[in-house]
């Protein structure tokens, strides 16, 4: 049994240690405040965006390079992790995820590059030994608006370039503090939503297109990449924060109990280092009579 002086030490060690992880939980809160507020007031215009130009696609009178479905012969599949730890399942429910992708993909007999982004993902890639076609670190915690447009520029020069003929995306979506849903995008070819019915024809046929259409699609397409890689990276930002929030007051409970336990110990062991010291006073008061 551990003495006195080692349960203190313990005891010190562990509130030292609840002291941080609840210090983190208050500042993951905060961080997690902003993410919720970004990515809740860029949902709307995101999906609307993307529905409208998914419909336009249907009325497309001439081939677009990001429109163009091509034989599936190579897979691109972007994983996006965090550059932090100590988030939770987090990172590991995205790497499950992406690992079961590469599989199937490679199973189907196409070939599957990976890109990364994210210090996490990137790391544990290299240590299993799979080659990265690209990857980029130090965006979670800190993301703009460029760090999606240098990700969609990449994606889009190896697309049009035919290096890949089709783009996945794996990230972390937000559905509240408590739940993180991992979800696998398909982010090119941008597919027509809807079924093809005379009826969607005829209805998409209306619509006039100034200056025109190849113009629109060049300007728009491009953005629309751009938006929806946007908001997977505050989702994925939001749900990290969400997370790291949730692990660190678990890990503080965790803490109080530690603490609880460890103190209920010292006093047993207490209890027992004075009732041996009276008898040991007992036993000496007795040999003294004798």
């Amino acid at each position: 049994m551990p003495g006195l002086k080692e349960i203190r030490k313990r005891i010190g060690s562990v509130k030292s240690t609840k002291q941080i992880t609840k210090a983190m939980k208050m500042v993951a809160a905060a961080k997690f405040r902003k993410a919720q507020t970004r990515i809740i007031e860029l949902r709307p215009y995101a999906d609307k965006m993307n529905a409208v130009l998914s419909s336009l696609a249907k009325t497309v009178e001439t081939g677009h390079p990001l429109l163009e479905v091509r034989p599936r012969n190579k897979v691109e599949i972007l994983v996006l992790t965090s550059d932090k730890g100590l988030c939770g399942a987090f990172n590991t429910n995205i790497m499950k995820a992406a690992s079961k992708l590469i599989k199937e993909v490679r199973a189907g007999g196409i070939e599957a590059s990976v890109s990364s982004i994210g210090k996490k993902g990137t790391d544990l890639f290299k240590r299993r030994g799979l080659a990265l076609r690209r990857s980029w670190v130090g965006i979670s915690g800190r993301v703009s608006y460029l760090n999606a447009k240098e990700i969609t520029n990449d994606i889009i020069e190896n697309y049009t370039n035919e290096t890949f003929d089709e783009v996945v995306l794996v990230y972390n979506e937000f559905k509240s503090a408590l739940v993180q849903r991992v979800s696998v995008v398909r982010l090119l070819p941008l597919a027509p939503v809807g079924s093809e019915t005379e009826e969607s024809r005829e209805e998409a046929a209306d619509f006039l297109y100034e200056p025109s259409q190849q113009a629109i699609f060049d300007n728009l397409l491009p953005k629309n990449l751009e938006i929806q890689i946007f908001r997977a990276l505050l989702e994925s930002q939001a749900s990290e924060e969400a997370a790291r929030m949730t692990s660190m007051e678990n890990a503080t409970k965790a803490a109080d109990d530690m603490i609880g336990s460890l103190t209920l110990q010292y006093n047993k062991a207490r209890q027992a280092s004075i009732t041996k010291e009276l008898m040991d006073i007992v036993g000496g008061v007795e040999a003294l009579k004798q």
